[in-house]
């Protein structure tokens, strides 16, 4: 046991230390040299998701940035879902940048889009400039677990968040706010014609030069591993079902006899919670994971099928949750983030549940498998001690190779004892010297 103290202390030393140094993993961007002029362009890539990694990456990139080194900076967004919460906070950070007298603008290249949560980004720039094919809007909102009221509420909060990014850099703040409340959608041509968008431009390297910003050297940024990596933890799949596997590989650990399998539940645990807390989780979800590890826990202790059956389902509902707006100040994702992706966090659950089913019946076969052979039981049958226990000690004995956790009510014993079983309770043989 005082080795597994060490172990785990070891373990979240380690993390600390690799989220601490994780920054230090992020790529320099891009640099295209130009002796011109020493001011420069910022091209911020934003592709796929708008998650914490995005924010991440955006708030690194604008942080401090002077007028006079920094010409103008140009979001070259091609973003289709993800979380409110994290396009309104990316939001401030260019609000800061334009206040500090830095041009801010969003391009959006052929057939890219600035859709979704992604919509709300483009909207907060000096200008939105759309080349052909491209499209941007579609950005009603959604609250997971919410009631119809609830989302009715959302929308119209959301879209009058939209049309005052979009009337305060000039833009028709009206057909913006149908962007979110009518989910509309509007290509280049549409956008620019109802004053949602202020120009076309049919390649970056046009627009840069349409801005009169060729002079400038070019710094091109995309997201670094680490923020990849933070928009990977993001998820509620992701948290949820690294909470919930960590707890099930500790569980099984109390019937393995090693320190490994705890080591590695614990790991999982601390970085669910880091992307629970990166989302600004629920406490309905977390709650109801919490409820299925300790149900989890009772189908160890009496192998009923009842408790496991109760912990899946509480599981599956607690990653369901766990991205919801109650208790937290999440506004919600757009779109709809529950599909594909939920349904295959819930196999993965369920496929969970069948492993725990296999390991708890490997360890009853163990228990019978000498009633084939004309034996009745394991009582009154000798066992090997794994571990030091002493009085009323816990600790584990092996019976032809398989572990079993063991409680001592005799004098103390020492690894490699043999010792009897005179009863069981539940998985846990009690012993004593023989």
């Amino acid at each position: 046991m005082k080795n597994a103290r060490v172990l785990l202390l070891l373990l979240l030393i380690g993390i600390t230390l690799i989220m601490v140094a994780a920054p230090l993993l992020q790529h320099d961007p891009a640099v295209i040299h130009n002796e011109a002029s020493s001011r420069e362009v910022l091209v911020i890539n934003l592709t796929g998701s708008v998650d914490p990694g995005t924010y991440s990456m955006v708030k690194a990139d604008l942080a401090g940035l002077s007028n006079s080194s920094v010409r103008a900076v140009i979001i070259n967004i091609n973003a289709g879902s993800g979380m409110l919460n994290s396009a309104l906070e990316i939001d401030k950070c260019i609000n800061s940048t334009e206040n500090s007298g830095i041009k801010v603008y969003a391009y959006i290249g052929p057939d890219a889009s600035a859709v979704n949560a992604g919509s709300y980004v483009a909207m907060d720039t000096d200008g939105i400039y759309m080349a052909k094919g491209s499209s941007i809007g579609r950005a009603r909102p959604y609250i997971i677990g919410g009631s119809q009221g609830e989302e009715n509420s959302d929308t119209l909060r959301m879209g009058n968040t939209m049309s005052a990014l979009a009337s305060s850099h000039g833009r028709n703040g009206t057909y913006a706010m149908e962007m979110v409340t009518d989910n509309t959608v509007y290509d280049s041509s549409a956008a620019l014609a109802d004053n949602v968008a202020n120009g076309k431009s049919q390649s970056l390297s046009g627009f840069i030069a349409e801005m009169g910003l060729s002079s400038y050297s070019i710094h091109y940024r995309e997201e670094s591993v680490y923020e990849n990596f933070l928009g990977f933890l993001g998820s509620p799949f992701t948290a949820g079902l690294l909470i919930l596997t960590g707890i099930i590989a500790v569980f099984f650990d109390l019937y393995h006899g090693t320190v490994v399998l705890s080591v590695l539940g614990v790991a999982l645990i601390i970085l669910g919670i880091v992307g629970a807390a990166l989302i600004d989780a629920s406490i309905i979800g977390l709650i109801l994971l919490l409820l299925a590890g300790i149900l989890i826990f009772v189908e160890f202790e009496t192998n009923h099928g009842v408790a496991l059956l109760l912990g899946l389902i509480s599981g599956i509902a607690g990653v369901y949750f766990l991205g919801s707006s109650y208790g937290t100040n999440n506004p919600g994702y757009s779109p709809d983030p529950y599909g594909e992706g939920f349904y295959l966090t819930s196999i993965a659950i369920i496929l969970l549940g069948i492993l725990m089913v296999v390991y708890i019946s490997r360890i009853l076969k163990s228990q019978i498998r000498e009633h084939y052979t004309g034996i009745e039981s394991l009582i009154g049958h000798s066992a090997e001690v794994k571990t030091d226990m002493g009085t009323d000690g816990k600790g584990f004995v092996a019976i032809e190779g398989v572990q079993w956790r063991a409680l001592n009510i005799g004098v103390p014993v020492n690894r490699n004892d043999r010792v009897i079983i005179i009863e069981r309770r539940g998985l846990t043989l009690i012993v004593k010297k023989i």
